[in-house]
């Protein structure tokens, strides 16, 4: 199911970022030793009594910057073309401003469903201005607080209330986008892989605002392909169509079970391809490095540039790394069996005696240092999830748990249970049952 996307908009410092953490109900977490996740993301999936949806911030539009039109342009589009509603922030401590009115006059321009939400209605100025933004023309105002929260069940309700129930859908069908930065050669990667199993190609599911899916049979199995635009830097997300284009790349992540990160052998490796890869790793996905261009490399062998990427790319060892050719289809034939391995791996189960057995192994063959004469227990390891694959351990003290003792019990697992191409997750509980 596609879910619907909510924008939130309008000038700085009207409360957007307050509205957006309440909202989505979590700080972003941050994945350590993984260099370039953002912590002001442009979206989150998040959901409200059980409806899910996409939240995009659209940053402040003010028209005191330099070229102020192109700004508001790009921010009113964002809201537009990736929207079904848009919330129009405004302060109702300060009334309605000249940006107030530039923004309702490109928002009056679509037919997307739009609330004003008038914010500060704690603060007694804002209760003289009320009546004030009932000139801006829309249907629909909402009074809230984003401090205090005053509203914020109404705005919900207003926002969600011609969306669905999240529904449960079976598609077993293996997603995996292909993801890099402009010009790497995702398409021709996607149509190399498409005509060299001489499949038809159909769209499916598929909007205006959505990377365009595709179907591939490999070996009697049906694959869906996710192309997607190129990722550019957050600094240079000038231009309105780029930034469509990284929000609609980070949902085609989003719906992912794998990610193929391709990389310009012309090129090289660059500081940006290292920030893909961690928005992959962020979401949990399974990750396959695809060397593209190999064919224009005359000085270097792929034990060497294979060497150089692990180099690189330090924070994700599991990785396995394809070298190939998109254009000329030389070495396409050793990407599926890749993707396959991964595919396998992200849905692997350990049983619970197996696991339990290769911990305790690890455990006696390196014991964790003590801390103030206490040292850290294992009594029992259970695996508790797939996509990525989850480990729980019930221990005496989860504060015990050392990043360097943690990253060890994972090489340990990989070394016991592969895992190849798949993040996988270890969470510590102690016996009362609290998470690390």
């Amino acid at each position: 199911m596609k879910l619907p996307t909510v924008a939130l908009v309008g000038r700085p410092n009207v409360g957007k970022s307050t509205l957006f953490n309440k909202i989505v109900g979590k700080k972003i977490s941050i994945i350590e030793d993984v260099p370039g996740v953002t912590r002001d993301r442009i979206y989150q999936e998040t959901s409200y009594n059980g409806k899910s949806f996409y939240l995009i911030d659209t940053g402040g539009i003010d028209t005191t910057k330099m070229d102020f039109n192109e700004e508001i342009k790009m921010q009113a589009e964002v809201a537009i073309a990736e929207s079904d509603v848009v919330v129009f922030i405004v302060d109702g401590k300060e009334g309605i401003t000249t940006n107030d009115i530039i923004i309702r006059d490109i928002l009056r321009k679509t037919d997307k469903k739009i609330i004003v939400a008038i914010n500060k209605m704690d603060i007694k100025e804002a209760q003289n201005n009320i009546y004030d933004f009932y000139e801006l023309g829309f249907d629909t105002y909402i009074p809230i607080s984003g401090i205090h929260n005053t509203g914020y069940i109404e705005l919900m309700d207003t926002i969600t209330e011609n969306f669905k129930l999240q529904e449960i859908q079976e598609d077993n069908r293996i997603k995996f986008s292909i993801i890099g930065r402009p010009n790497v050669g995702k398409s021709s990667l996607t149509n190399a892989l498409l005509q060299e199993e001489r499949v038809v190609v159909s769209n499916i599911a598929g909007t205006t605002r959505d990377s365009i899916d595709s179907i591939l049979k490999y070996n009697n199995e049906e694959f869906v392909v996710i192309d997607t635009a190129g990722m550019r830097k957050k600094g240079k997300v000038f231009e309105s169509i780029e930034k469509y284009s990284l929000i609609r790349s980070l949902k085609a992540i989003d719906r992912s079970d794998i990610c193929l990160v391709v990389i310009n052998a012309e090129e090289g490796i660059l500081e940006h391809d290292k920030h893909i890869a961690g928005y992959a790793i962020e979401r949990g996905k399974g990750l396959i490095f695809v060397v593209n261009k190999w064919d224009t490399v005359k000085d270097t062998s792929i034990q060497e540039y294979e060497k150089l990427m692990r180099a690189e790319f330090q924070f994700a060892p599991y990785a396995p790394i394809v070298f190939l050719s998109a254009l000329t289809k030389k070495r396409i034939h050793t990407l599926m069996p890749e993707i396959i391995k991964v595919k396998e791996n992200i849905s692997k189960e350990i049983k619970t005696s197996i696991i339990n057995e290769a911990i305790q192994d690890a455990y006696q063959l390196n014991l964790p240092p003590s801390y103030k004469g206490k040292r850290l227990k294992i009594y029992f390891t259970s695996q508790t999830g797939i996509k990525p694959p989850k480990f729980t351990f019930r221990v005496n003290n989860k504060g015990l748990v050392h990043f360097s003792y943690e990253r060890y019990l994972e090489n340990k697992i990989r070394e016991s249970f592969g895992f190849e191409g798949t993040p996988i997750i270890l969470q510590f509980k102690n016996k009362n049952g609290e998470e690390e």
